[in-house]
């Protein structure tokens, strides 16, 4: 496996169809929000209200041209929700976009890094007698969202989006939610969003009083499991460069495919 344009277009289209798949449950759940997509030409540009860090384009550059009429055409999807155009980019689509880019008067206003590993069957290693890792049941959805607020909400305010937010990933067609409990007291949480045999991993978060207690590990190994029961063959993340999440993958056999840009305008 080689970090060529071949693998960021498998990669891309699976980050783009889960998202897609979100911006679909947010227009059943909550259709006041006018959630929508589009794909124009392979590049997926999403919808989610204004202000959601999911309304943006995947995939530009990795599936064609970055033209001006192709930034135009986006541009108008987002203008006409009264939305910002910002548009993550992989690196492997070449110096040749950048151009365009800047021609529009886009600049980078966020840097991530994308890892993946090969999916193996293998059991998950043995947990202490008190942590349990399964998937949810349908009915779990607001045990499942309450407990990843709890775990990324470090305000009222995020802890309130991300509760709302939660609700609507777990219901998205593809996704399979798990849960990481202590003695049967919920404790962690995280999600997998499966698209054409490519696991996308994320969503982790343990409530702060549980950390240090093997639950990210313990969800990480269940969803690789998940995966590969289901007939994936490629796992992949995205996460901060050079952060703790970044370094935490690579200890559990990730390596970085490439880097994306995040683009934005004044």
């Amino acid at each position: 496996m080689t970090s060529d344009l071949t693998l960021a277009q498998r990669l891309e289209r699976t980050e783009a169809r889960s998202n897609a798949a979100f911006v679909e449950a947010r227009a059943r759940l909550m259709p006041e929000v006018g959630a929508a997509w589009q794909d124009f030409e392979g590049t997926y540009a999403m919808f989610d209200g204004v202000g959601s860090p999911l309304t943006q384009s995947f995939g530009l550059g990795v599936f064609g041209e970055v033209t001006d009429a192709h930034l135009a055409a986006l541009e108008q999807f987002f203008d006409a929700r009264g939305a910002a155009s910002q548009h993550e980019m992989s690196v492997l689509a070449g110096n040749a976009a950048l151009a365009p880019l800047a021609a529009r008067g886009y600049r980078p206003i966020e840097l991530s890094t994308v890892l993946c590993q090969p999916v193996v069957d293998a059991p998950p290693a043995a947990l202490p007698p008190s942590l349990r890792v399964r998937a949810i049941a349908a009915d779990e959805v607001d045990r499942w969202a309450a407990t990843s607020a709890a775990g990324w909400g470090e305000t009222p305010e995020l802890a309130a989006f991300m509760l709302a937010f939660g609700r609507v990933a777990a219901t998205a067609a593809g996704c399979v939610a798990f849960l990481a409990e202590w003695d049967g007291e919920p404790i962690a949480a995280a999600a997998m969003n499966l698209h054409h045999g490519t696991a996308l991993l994320a969503g982790a978060a343990t409530i702060p009083a549980w950390r240090g207690r093997g639950a990210q590990a313990a969800l990480l190994g269940a969803r690789l499991h998940h995966a590969a029961r289901a007939g994936c063959d490629l796992a992949m993340m995205a996460a901060e460069p050079g952060s703790t999440s970044q370094r935490n993958a690579e200890r559990q056999g990730f390596r970085v495919a490439y880097n994306r840009i995040k683009w934005g305008k004044e």
